[in-house]
């Protein structure tokens, strides 16, 4: 079930994404618009063009039987499932102008439909998740506009929303690690939740022996001690598919990081190279190098089950992690604010490590929503009882073949993250903004 919202809410969130992605693609030109292809990113004026056609097909044409504002062209155009990656740049897709023209056109029948359809200013609860669902899948592509912006070095993008975070970026390290007691744990999404994602479906009981876990993700400082002392030197802390690859590639540092003489280190970043920032979270790590580092440092990668207790878990009254009881985010059930969590893209970049104390978990774990998506040990598999929900292939198609990533990132939307979330892409992946923490051995 979903909880009903009112419309307002609804329509007030479908602008607000749709704002961001129009802030992400003003002032680039047309060049930069469908840019060189390539396997991490797609061609921007594809992806906004996407973006309505998910929209429409899903809400106006699949439940209320709406015809397509570009006919049979959308599906032939915009399809992510039929329209192969490698052919999006030569699609003749539609002129920008008219690509505008259309996500407005969707818009505008988005929201007059949920008005004429609204009782007493509420959504149906059909209504509630669809729409929801719809304005969240905006908000993982606009997270994807960035990182394709990241990747071709396009102008940081300016945001409404962006503030001054640099009493955050002085915060510094947050070392140690946390104690998190065994016990039982309801890992997965309950059914009173405001919303929920099929893979996040259903809470069931799970066993956690005692563990330890970092009190904050891998920093760059530390990253880079695992590069000085022969990291991406030492067969012996990868695979051998890995290990061939980063032989044929030349691979010896993180994709982004630049080499500005003995054991220095700038960061791409953008447009820019900035310096190394110490203290920020080690990004745009391949599940490989942080299993990498967790070999050569002495430590592994929490587990999906691990990483939940450790960012919602309470105790009970004997000091035992509780089987009751959860947290919807890591510091309680008050939704994200500035003061927890670096979300949202207002910083347009990560935040020091130590920054951030009010959205510790009970266990003193900091930033686990915000800042850096974290890898987890675990591939990507269903829960008990598994069904997908009306967009099929949200996540069957990738049940098996990647990995699970926890939290988010500074570029998620604070409205869609939650405690429960999973994210989830292949290892060898590093465009995305990854990074990890760790637990003893």
């Amino acid at each position: 079930m979903t909880l009903r919202v009112s419309t307002a809410y609804l329509t007030a969130t479908l602008q607000d994404a749709r704002a961001r992605t129009l802030e992400l693609v003003n002032g680039l030109d047309e060049a930069q618009l469908m840019g060189p292809k390539i396997r991490t990113v797609n061609p921007l004026r594809w992806e906004i063009g996407h973006v309505a056609y998910f929209y429409e097909f899903f809400i106006l044409r699949q439940m209320y039987g709406f015809d397509s504002v570009l006919g049979q062209k959308a599906d032939e155009l915009y399809d992510s499932i039929a329209v192969a990656h490698d052919t999006r740049w030569d699609l003749p897709l539609l002129s920008m102008p008219k690509t505008l023209a259309y996500m407005q056109d969707v818009l505008d029948k988005l929201c007059e439909h949920l008005e004429q359809s609204s009782e007493d200013g509420m959504a149906s609860e059909q209504n509630s998740f669809i729409y929801q669902f719809g304005a969240f899948h905006e908000d993982m592509h606009t997270e994807a506009f960035i990182w394709g912006r990241q990747a071709l070095a396009y102008p940081t993008p300016v945001f409404n929303l962006s503030a001054d975070v640099s009493s955050e970026r002085s915060a510094g390290a947050w070392t140690g690690f946390a104690n998190v007691p065994g016990g039982t744990f309801q890992l997965g999404a309950s059914s009173d939740a405001p919303f929920n994602f099929d893979n996040e479906k259903w809470a069931h009981p799970v066993h956690v022996d005692i563990f330890q876990i970092a009190k904050a993700p891998v920093t760059c400082s530390e990253f880079a001690t695992f590069i000085k002392d022969g990291g991406y030197q030492n067969k012996q802390f990868w695979s051998d598919e890995v290990w061939a690859y980063m032989q044929e590639h030349n691979l010896k540092h993180p994709g982004y990081w630049v080499a500005q003489g003995d054991d220095q280190w700038g960061l791409k970043q953008f447009e820019k190279i900035i310096p190394l920032p110490e203290y920020q979270p080690v990004s745009h790590v391949t599940w490989h190098e942080a299993t990498a580092y967790c070999h050569w440092a002495g430590v592994r990668l929490p587990t999906e089950i691990e990483w939940e207790a450790a960012a919602l878990g309470e105790f009970d009254d004997a000091g035992n992690l509780s089987s009751t009881s959860k947290r919807r985010y890591p510091w309680g059930d008050k939704s994200p604010d500035p003061a927890r969590a670096n979300l949202d893209g207002r910083g347009l970049g990560c935040v020091d490590v130590a920054a951030l104390p009010d959205g510790d978990s009970a266990f003193g774990c900091r930033q686990m929503l915000g800042n850096v998506w974290e890898w987890t040990a675990d591939t990507f598999n269903p829960y008990p009882g598994f069904k997908a929900d009306v967009y099929q292939e949200y996540s069957d198609m990738l049940f098996g073949s990647t990995r699970v990533l926890r939290g988010g990132a500074w570029t998620t939307r604070s409205r869609m993250i939650h405690g429960t979330y999973r994210n989830f892409f292949e290892p060898h992946r590093w465009h995305v903004f990854s990074g990890f923490r760790v637990c003893k051995l």
